[in-house]
């Protein structure tokens, strides 16, 4: 059975280049799940600095929603899969159920979605023989957001970490580039 790191932290506390270490160190053959969508100059820009941090040889699948499913088909002779960031698919969930514009405001049906998602996701660790490095973003933390969809967002990324700390074998958080073990152990199992 798979091996299930997730890493949780805030904006720029060095989670995801502590995902590309790990990997580094776990095997040659990693498929690095990118999740998140070019909205703007500026995030093209997080995406290129993003890109280039990791090594040239590692293969990678940009995909925005039914991430499970894809990694199932694309995942090759990978050994490590990375999936960065489980913060941007929550969005990603959200953007397409919530619509503003539209007041279509369906709190139950966007966190059954959510929680489909992440399910896909777990159901993929248990199916296919790879290990797995999920990062994301911790936004509980914080002041309650001011309006509806914020606090939606941050309630639906909430129980997605949760999911996936249930069936993740170490939970790390960052802090200032520094991992802290919430869960597990270094045993290199």
């Amino acid at each position: 059975m798979a091996k299930i790191v997730l890493i949780i932290g805030g904006a720029r506390s060095g989670k995801s280049r502590y995902a590309v270490e790990l990997a580094r160190k776990k095997a040659e053959k990693v498929l690095f799940v990118a999740t998140a969508e070019v909205g703007d100059e500026e995030m093209r820009q997080r995406i290129e600095e993003h890109k280039k941090a990791r090594p040239a040889t590692w293969r990678t699948l940009e995909v925005q929603i039914d991430v499970g499913k894809r990694i199932q088909q694309e995942l090759g002779d990978a050994a490590v899969v990375i999936v960065d960031c489980i913060a941007l698919l929550v969005n990603n969930v959200l953007s397409r159920q919530y619509s503003v514009n539209n007041h279509t405001k369906r709190p139950k049906a966007i966190e059954k979605a959510v929680e489909d998602e992440i399910n896909g996701l777990i159901a993929c660790f248990r199916q296919v023989e790879a290990n797995f490095i999920v990062v994301s973003n911790e936004v509980g933390t914080g002041i309650v957001p001011a309006d509806e969809m914020s606090r939606l967002y941050r309630d639906l990324l909430g129980k997605a970490n949760q999911m996936l700390a249930q069936h993740a074998d170490e939970v790390l958080m960052m802090v200032a580039g520094i991992p802290l073990r919430i869960k597990g152990n270094d045993s290199g199992q």
